[in-house]
């Protein structure tokens, strides 16, 4: 059972196929997806979608869809991913019209703190490309450290951020 996590203006709910217009929407802008492979075909889309889903089963954890509660609307993911030979890492997105509000922020902080208190992990890390600059600036809001680079599976370096437990 994939656990709901909720905030004061959102809920982090487990991804359904029902979810498919908001991958869509998201994966199939190149602009918006473009620091996460897109854009992609359908099928991409389908399989990311599927793969997403299929995380919680395989791994006990995953990416849950964010959805504003005032306006019902999901607007996004937020959680963890770990792909083959890769280390796990608290990941987002959101749709263009969700941010700069303050979203991403408030998924993120709850997943890390579900993360510590629910799961007993004892570390939550995350990285990113060294071009995303939107993604190290909200890692560093959230008091991530960066805590070493590494070379990853697709022959890239990038900066691994660790994070501890929100109040």
């Amino acid at each position: 059972m994939i656990s709901t996590v909720e905030t004061e203006r959102l809920k982090l709910l487990s991804p359904t196929a029902d979810n498919f217009p908001v991958y869509e929407a998201f994966y199939g802008d190149a602009e918006a997806s473009n620091m996460y492979g897109g854009p992609l075909s359908r099928e991409q889309i389908w399989a990311r979608l599927k793969a997403d889903l299929g995380s919680w089963y395989l791994m006990g954890f995953g990416v849950w869809i964010v959805q504003e509660k005032e306006t019902g609307d999901s607007i996004g993911t937020c959680g963890f991913w770990k792909g083959k030979d890769w280390p796990r890492e608290l990941t987002w997105w959101l749709l263009p019209d969700a941010r700069g509000k303050g979203f991403a922020r408030e998924a993120s902080i709850a997943a890390i703190r579900h993360a510590f208190d629910q799961w007993h992990w004892d570390c939550v890390e995350t990285y990113m490309n060294d071009e995303n600059t939107a993604a190290r600036n909200l890692v560093e809001r959230l008091g991530g450290q960066k805590v070493r680079r590494s070379e990853f599976p697709d022959g890239l370096y990038r900066d691994i951020y660790q994070f501890v437990c929100p109040e």
